[in-house]
């Protein structure tokens, strides 16, 4: 068992330096010789848990969604608020996530699949989509396969944009006022009343989700 879990560790600890090692110089600059150099380990200790650079930036893709939960709500429309919110607040304050969707937009990280991480949450926004819907929540002409793919699109723009001009200081800001502008196009206005979008939430979200994941 104390082996497994150090074995366990080391993994982690890899996955953590080569994140920092992306986040800090993109997928085609980093090295090897870096991440090792950060993570403090063998590099037989690194090929043991990934065989390759690429195989190290597709395990930073699909580890930035580990432990993110988001409760459901009796209304969808404050749940995929809920969702872009605790997105917003770890996308500054996690490397992991930082330097996941660095990796995503990151047009030189040949051979590895960076549209994995946009179809994942445009599956997840269609779906809560779906079942507001069906609650009564949206406006007539929404269509939920096409809404989620414009709320992934536009959040996309105003990360990159926000990662420019201000290494995402001013994201919040700028994510409660895109949900301002977009949401009365596809919520009907009794339900847009009642949800919360401030940036006072996100840090309850982090908390809710932080003491998920230890009582598991």
């Amino acid at each position: 068992m104390a082996e497994q879990e150090r074995a366990i560790r080391t993994r982690r600890t890899i996955l953590f330096a080569a994140a920092k090692v992306f986040q800090e110089h993109g997928y085609q600059a980093a090295t090897i010789s870096q991440i090792l150099a950060e993570a403090g380990v063998t590099k037989g200790a690194l090929y043991f848990h990934f065989p390759s650079k690429e195989d190290l930036a597709q395990e930073v893709l699909l580890s930035q969604n580990q432990d993110f939960f988001v409760p459901d709500r009796p209304s969808k429309i404050q749940e995929i608020v809920d969702m872009v919110l605790l997105h917003t607040y770890r996308l500054q304050t996690d490397p992991l996530v930082q330097a996941a969707v660095r990796l995503s937009l990151d047009e030189l990280a040949h051979g590895v699949n960076r549209g994995e991480s946009f179809i994942h949450w445009d599956n997840l926004l269609q779906e809560r989509l779906e079942k507001a819907r069906a609650q009564g929540e949206l406006l007539p002409h929404i269509v939920p396969a096409e809404t989620s793919g414009v709320l992934v699109g536009a959040y996309t723009g105003i990360q990159s944009l926000s990662q420019a001009l201000s290494k995402h200081q001013d994201l919040g800001t700028r994510v409660t006022a895109l949900l301002r502008h977009l949401l009365p196009s596809i919520a009907v206005p009794s339900v847009l009343a009642s949800v919360d979008m401030s940036q006072d939430r996100m840090l309850k979200l982090h908390a809710d989700m932080t003491a998920q994941a230890q009582a598991q």
